[in-house]
């Protein structure tokens, strides 16, 4: 199937009203892969018309939710189909190792098919009645129009946290994915047709947040918006859904404690906290790149992960043995560079990295060498911002509760993990952690069936799970007055 490179309203595949396009980079060596329309207002608000009309004048939300799971599971199987290719336009676009994009497929292929099982399993509740002769129950319905914008460092598997769950309870939606990596959401937008999603129920606009994010975020016919990205985007779009009171879902990031206390199996320890942060160049909101670790191995440990990060493999995605790729774009990687100058002002050590990488083969990427600060504390830059590149901050402690402490002491609340063989030493960190996830004896793992979202101001609302469902619903009491009779008060 040919790819479709344009936005797709109202179940068709139409240019941009204005005929901009963009040129999509490959961030490996700079080379244009496609091009797509770059769409402004005129755009969303026709991608907004289609999902409002199909919404309060269409038949998926009334849709049996058995059926509309039955749609949701042909996406699974669909993804599964076409898995290679998907896999090869999101390493193609985001420069991230095959073998790193074939588990994103495998992944958003569980997601899909995990809300398709959900999808009827909610028929209401019967809750007790002070009046005899009357039914009382709770149901969930759809919210309405949704407005969705996802990320370039995970396009496609952020997009199925919004895409499914909206699909099962019945919405209808406006995706707008990162305008530097859109090609796996077209691709799957495609297979939404193929699946035998209604016209208007779907609609896919590309192009930048700032217009499209902003018509979505203030447009009174926008009943929720699910948002993945930075903090500073979301305030912004917090403040423009006030125009109608909209449903919010935000995920804004995260600076994420790892401890590592002395009793942790150091070389798992080790090797978990390298993948925590140099995965996908450290461009993931749930990276652990606050280490924290126990006074008394400190030096040990910090030796360890220097030693094992000089052998780190850079280079193309589609190379054997590449365990890193690239940034995605020069304007990102000038964010890490003053990120990492930062830190040096700041007083922190510089153990290793801190640079562009020198072999020639890498020169036309957007590479950056993996980057370890030691002698770190909280009152710097670096501990509390968030960099989203291959940066990894070390912070000492002697105590229990100070390691906590140090952990709680950030504006964000995303995710955390503690190391340790004693589980009751283990349980009582994880209950003071203020985060909405925190990992023991592991790190960034995430699954279909467990809620993610973060304390704080790393967001509002949750994705994933059983909540991830509700996200996308309105609850309602329908009250039934079985034998009615007069009050006579007046």
């Amino acid at each position: 199937m040919k790819l479709q490179l344009q936005h797709y309203i109202n179940g068709k595949w139409v240019g941009a009203d204005s005929e901009n396009t963009r040129d999509i980079i490959n961030p490996f060596n700079q080379e244009v892969i496609a091009t797509v329309p770059e769409g402004d207002e005129s755009d969303a608000k026709a991608a907004i018309a289609a999902a409002r009309e199909a919404f309060d004048n269409g038949e998926w939300a009334s849709t049996p939710a058995t059926e509309r799971g039955a749609v949701v599971r042909k996406m699974a199987e669909l993804i599964e189909r076409d898995k290679e290719e998907l896999a090869y336009l999101e390493s193609l676009d985001t420069g991230k190792t095959m073998e790193e994009s074939r588990g994103d497929m495998d992944d958003i292929a569980g997601v899909f098919r995990y809300y398709a099982e959900l999808a009827d399993k909610d028929g209401g509740e019967l809750i007790d009645s002070p009046v005899s002769n009357s039914i009382s129950r709770v149901v969930r319905e759809p919210v309405g129009v949704c407005g969705q914008i996802t990320p370039w460092n995970y396009p496609l598997l952020q997009a199925s946290w919004k895409l499914a769950p909206a699909l099962a309870t019945g919405n209808t939606l406006i995706m707008k994915p990162s305008e530097i990596t859109p090609l796996t959401t077209i691709k799957v937008f495609q297979l939404m047709e193929e699946a035998g999603v209604p016209a208007g129920v779907v609609n896919l606009v590309l192009g930048s947040g700032a217009t499209i994010g902003a018509e979505l975020s203030s447009n009174e016919d926008v009943d929720l918006i699910s948002f993945t990205g930075g903090i500073v985007t979301g305030k912004k779009i917090m403040q423009a859904a006030s125009s109608n009171v909209k449903k919010l879902a935000l995920e804004l990031g995260g600076k994420n404690p790892n401890i590592i206390f002395a009793d942790a199996d150091f070389e798992i320890a080790v090797d978990q906290a390298l993948n925590g942060v140099f995965f996908h160049a450290g461009q993931i909101c749930s990276a652990g790149t606050r280490l924290i670790v126990e006074e008394s191995i400190h030096d040990e440990f910090v030796q360890a992960l220097v030693e094992r990060v000089k052998q780190f493999k850079l280079g193309s995605g589609f190379d054997e043995g590449t365990q890193m790729g690239p940034l995605i774009s020069a304007e990102h990687r000038a964010k890490v560079e003053k990120y990492v100058e930062t830190g040096i002002n700041e007083g922190a050590t510089l153990a290793v990295g801190g640079k562009r990488p020198e072999d020639p083969e890498l020169q036309k990427g957007f590479f950056y060498l993996p980057t370890i600060f030691t002698d770190c504390t909280t009152e710097m830059a670096i501990v509390q911002e968030e960099a989203f590149g291959p940066v990894m901050t070390v912070e000492k402690f002697s105590a229990e509760e100070e390691a906590v402490k140090l952990a709680n002491d950030s504006i964000y609340g995303l995710a955390g993990g503690v190391w340790t063989k004693d589980i009751a030493k283990a349980e009582r960190c994880a209950g003071k952690m203020r985060m909405g996830t925190v990992w023991i004896n592991d790190f960034n793992l995430y699954f279909p069936h467990a809620p993610w979202g973060g304390y704080k101001q790393s967001g509002i609302g949750r994705e994933l799970g059983k909540s991830g469902l509700e996200e996308y619903t309105e609850t309602k009491h329908i009250f039934q007055n079985l034998k009615p009779e007069p009050i006579n008060w007046f």
